[in-house]
């Protein structure tokens, strides 16, 4: 990881390589179509980094930070003139038992910290300067389940590059000039099924998962006739070369509804790796050998957004604050009706 010193400022906005928290929340919003919508939206993106500062400085050890993630479809309507190589919607994934769903999404905010009321803070102020403008598709709070584990009880996130590996798993490089610094992004919630769960032998589970419960002890299953969640989730490329992502995922829940998930959120360098993983875990490798995992955990949610740099955030929403003012100089202020 680079040298941040966290301890003393609010952590810059869009810094993907921000410690992984106690606490976040997943805000997936759509923009209304009219012309007022486009102003307010790029006036709160461009304030973006100013209000992760008016809240974080508030405690410093909180470690306030969030991403903001573009859409596909909503970068379209910016009407920017460049994109990132890779960025395209979510593609559903059709296998012969389980189905992951694209689900509409303009704008991700995926905000982190140490402290939940924070979180609820920065996502309250937010909400109040987004208005109208937008509608809120899914909103959950995650937090972190004991030593890191997901509500199945395992640990997750062992695999997440550290150190130096980071950005070069995580954030686009030189292959897309333009875009370096930024990540490609894919969400998906999980609801579990934990009474089915709770039914699977231990044993039953770690080979499921691909590592020991208690312990977190990677298995070999090279060997094995089903290939475990954690080998379907390895990618390898033509070359020998394997391809990390960064997981964030956190658990959510309310056990009066029965409602028990996982949100799992990956920002990649390349967004093929994402595709692959999930290709791999619900078409399987061989295929129809899917992921057993998905037997218990249905997805309700995909989206596919990109998470700018800082610096190209602010080009792109003053690039898309131009046009608009070009366009409708009312609209640009945010007064038209």
């Amino acid at each position: 990881m680079t040298e941040k010193s966290w301890d003393r400022v609010p952590i810059d906005a869009q810094s993907i390589d921000a410690p992984l928290s106690q606490a976040a929340v997943f805000l997936v919003v759509t923009v209304n179509n009219e012309p007022a919508a486009l102003a307010t939206v790029c006036s709160a993106l461009d304030g973006l980094d100013d209000l992760v500062k008016t809240v974080g400085f508030r405690d410093l050890s909180a470690k306030l930070s969030c991403i903001a993630g573009i859409g596909h479809d909503f970068w379209n309507r910016l009407g920017l003139d460049k994109r990132p190589q890779e960025l395209k919607p979510f593609a559903p994934i059709h296998g012969a038992v389980h189905t992951a769903p694209a689900t509409p999404g303009d704008l991700l905010f995926h905000i982190r910290s140490e402290r939940t009321d924070v979180c609820f803070e920065f996502e309250r102020i937010l909400l109040d300067t987004l208005g109208a403008s937008v509608t809120v598709i899914d909103e959950v709070s995650g937090f972190r389940y004991f030593d890191a584990r997901d509500l199945l009880g395992f640990v997750d996130g062992t695999a997440n590059p550290t150190g130096r590996d980071l950005p070069a798993s995580a954030l686009v490089g030189q292959e897309d000039e333009e875009f370096a610094g930024g990540s490609y992004v894919v969400v998906q919630k999980y609801l579990h099924n934990m009474s089915a769960w709770a039914q699977t032998p231990t044993p039953e589970q770690e080979a499921i998962i691909g590592r020991t419960k208690i312990d977190n002890i990677e298995l070999d299953d090279d060997d094995a006739p089903r290939k475990s969640h954690k080998s379907l989730a390895t990618i390898v490329d033509a070359d020998g070369n394997e391809h990390d992502i960064l997981r964030d995922n956190m658990p959510f829940g309310r056990p009066g509804q029965r409602e028990f998930g996982t949100y799992f959120i990956g920002y990649s360098r390349y967004l093929w790796v994402i595709e692959k993983m999930l290709q791999r875990m619900y078409i399987g490798d061989p295929p129809g050998a899917y992921d057993r995992l998905l037997d218990f955990s249905t997805p309700h949610t995909g989206i596919t957004f990109f998470a700018p740099a800082r610096p190209m955030l602010e080009e792109l929403v003053q690039a898309a604050q131009k046009q608009l003012a070009t366009a409708d100089p009312a609209a640009s202020t945010g007064d038209a009706t």
